[in-house]
């Protein structure tokens, strides 16, 4: 059956299609909605940054072999607030804490909590007698290094040593009972990992948890730091540098580390 020419369509006009065509938006349109991305993504960042999360960067060799110079950590800081932006959480004996140096407010370090507050503490031979049982500590190291009376049987108040703070030797000979240290309300007790190379509780004091910044809990990027890099604070009896496994530029990092969970 044909169709007559009165069913046949008609030609759109001009202005139908005018109509019907999608609106034109400006070029300055899309590059504001893009600035807008970018502002909220940055406020978000910030408000991690500020509030959660924070990045710092081990600079010493006082927590190997746990931490390594070069070393990237994300920092979660919720536990220090008051009241906690997220669930709360507390803070125990093994874990490994950014706090504010004692000594020097402006300086971040990283140590590991041994005694919190009550316990009764000591070091015999460099090893830790907590509440009078020796401390099972797998992730301590004992590197080559000579005696020293102070260091290695804690608390000492006979034996000075020349790295130890001034007002915490005079503090230390009024706190110890019975040959222990015991640690007071809301402070902490902390050593490095490495404990024959690192300035820690025994040298300068208790950490108040007021000065805790927050706990690592990430390594997002371990970069290779060579003996002669002057940022570099590890002791030249044990380099932090890891044999060579990445060929050509990629070798900068140590990517077996990228995103290892911290304990």
């Amino acid at each position: 059956m044909s169709e007559s020419p009165a069913d046949a369509p008609k030609p759109a006009t001009a202005a139908e299609i005018e109509t019907s065509a999608p609106p034109l938006v400006p070029a300055h349109h899309h590059l504001l909605t893009s600035l807008q991305s970018m502002l909220n993504l940055t406020v978000v960042a910030l408000f991690f940054i500020t509030f959660s999360f924070q990045p710092f960067r081990i600079p010493s060799a006082s927590m190997e072999p746990t931490l390594l110079v070069g070393d990237f950590l994300l920092v979660d800081k919720q536990i220090t607030h008051d009241p906690p932006l997220l669930p709360p959480s507390s803070l125990h004996r093994g874990d490994v804490i950014v706090f504010h140096d004692p000594i020097d407010h402006t300086q971040h370090l990283v140590k590991r909590i041994i005694g919190v507050p009550g316990d009764r503490l000591r070091l015999r031979s460099g090893r830790v007698v907590l509440n009078g049982q020796t401390l099972d500590e797998p992730y301590a190291v004992y590197r080559g290094a000579s005696h020293n009376q102070y260091r290695d049987n804690f608390p000492n108040a006979q034996t000075p040593d020349s790295d130890v703070d001034a007002n915490w030797w005079i503090r230390l000979r009024t706190l110890v009972n019975h040959g222990d240290l015991v640690v007071p309300p809301d402070s902490f007790f902390v050593l490095g990992d490495n404990r024959n190379d690192s300035l820690d509780s025994r040298f300068w004091g208790f950490v108040p948890r007021s000065a805790v910044v927050g706990r690592p809990f990430l390594i997002y990027l371990s970069l290779r730091i060579r003996d002669n890099d002057p940022s570099s604070e590890a002791s030249p009896t044990f380099a932090p540098v890891q044999p060579r496994t990445t060929p050509g530029l990629l070798n900068f990092a140590r990517w077996n580390r990228t995103l290892t969970v911290v304990h």
